[in-house]
């Protein structure tokens, strides 16, 4: 079947081809009566804009390019629907990019999405934080956005305010009266791993009551905090709550605590971090704490499309968290 073209929705509404193409294109001043009548005549036949002449007019792709981690994981995903709705809000395509886990591809990437003449990019990929060729890349290639840090900076960022992440559920925990409380983290190469060990470290310290031992790695994985409850409870027993640093390692330390015959929370709290849709069907629902990764996705478009337009300075936009509670946690044993 022949595509329906300007010439024929003109035909269809009895005006000129070039005022259908001011009402079509958004330029230009006619009647509001003559508006609806192309605008219905366009709809009747089924007229599809040609992105790609309107690209070439406005010399613009009408498009954003997204790296991102793999985008199976539902948490990231969060961020990509954030990101994708708000951009479709404003008329805009995306190409997502899903990297590798390690990130090794991430500067490939980079450069397709520029070769393709993108708009602006979104990055959503923690694993190239230290990479300094992307930080390159990111500064002299087409305005930048990204929801993690940058090597070298100079890349606006939104991010989620990672001390609350740590200091909320770790205060939750010293306010229920725990004073062995563990923690299971993420892996420490990333820097929201590094800063939520920071301030659990710095909280429990000021009270005198931070011990290195009831630190251990879970790599973001459920095996992850499945082996590192083990572990801790191996040399110390007497922990009465952990903090996790996501969700998807608190249920593996929700099973290892079961294994263990540590009933939940009687024996032992457990608080998460992201509010991940499995947070509220864990046994027990678990206490966690929301992170607001598709406000982060909708707010890294808006702050990109600012910078499209102004070509303005760095940026920081830090997006609040907050506690959900739930079952999971409770005041220790007595005793």
């Amino acid at each position: 079947m022949a595509s329906v073209s300007l010439r024929d929705v003109a035909a269809r509404a009895n005006v000129s081809f070039q005022t259908v193409s001011k009402v079509l294109n958004g330029k230009g001043a006619v009647t509001p009566a003559t508006r609806q009548r192309i605008i219905e005549a366009a709809e009747e036949i089924g007229y599809i804009p040609n992105a790609l002449a309107r690209s070439l007019q406005s010399r613009s792709s009408l498009t954003l390019g997204v790296i991102t981690v793999d985008f199976s994981n539902s948490t990231p995903a969060l961020s990509l629907v954030g990101i994708e709705r708000e951009a479709r809000q404003h008329g805009l395509s995306v190409i997502l990019s899903s990297l590798e886990p390690d990130g090794s591809d991430c500067v490939r990437y980079l450069r397709v999405l520029m070769e393709r003449r993108v708009d602006g990019i979104i990055m959503n990929a923690p694993a190239t934080e230290e990479d300094e060729e992307v930080g390159r890349l990111l500064r002299t290639g087409p305005p930048a956005v990204s929801l993690h840090d940058i090597a070298g900076g100079g890349v606006p960022t939104v991010t989620v305010e990672s001390e609350g992440s740590a200091a909320l559920p770790v205060r939750h925990l010293l306010a229920l009266g725990h004073r062995r409380i563990a923690t299971v983290t993420g892996l420490q190469q990333r820097h929201s791993a590094q800063q939520r060990t920071a301030v659990y470290r710095e909280v429990l310290t000021e009270l005198g009551l931070y011990d290195p031992l009831l630190v251990e790695d879970g790599a973001w994985e459920v095996e992850g905090g499945y082996a590192a409850t083990h572990r801790l409870l191996d040399r110390a027993p007497d922990i009465t709550a952990i903090y996790v640093q996501n969700d998807l390692m608190a249920v593996g330390v929700l099973n290892a605590l079961h294994e263990r015959g540590r009933s939940v929370p009687d024996d032992c709290s457990v608080v998460g971090c992201d509010d991940h849709p499995v947070a509220a069907r864990t046994i027990p629902p678990l206490t966690t704490v929301r992170m607001p990764f598709f406000d982060a996705g909708a707010a890294a478009v808006r702050l990109l499309l600012d910078r499209i337009a102004s070509r303005s300075a760095s940026a920081e936009d830090v997006l609040p968290v907050s506690m959900v509670y739930r079952a999971s946690t409770a005041s220790p044993p007595a005793g």
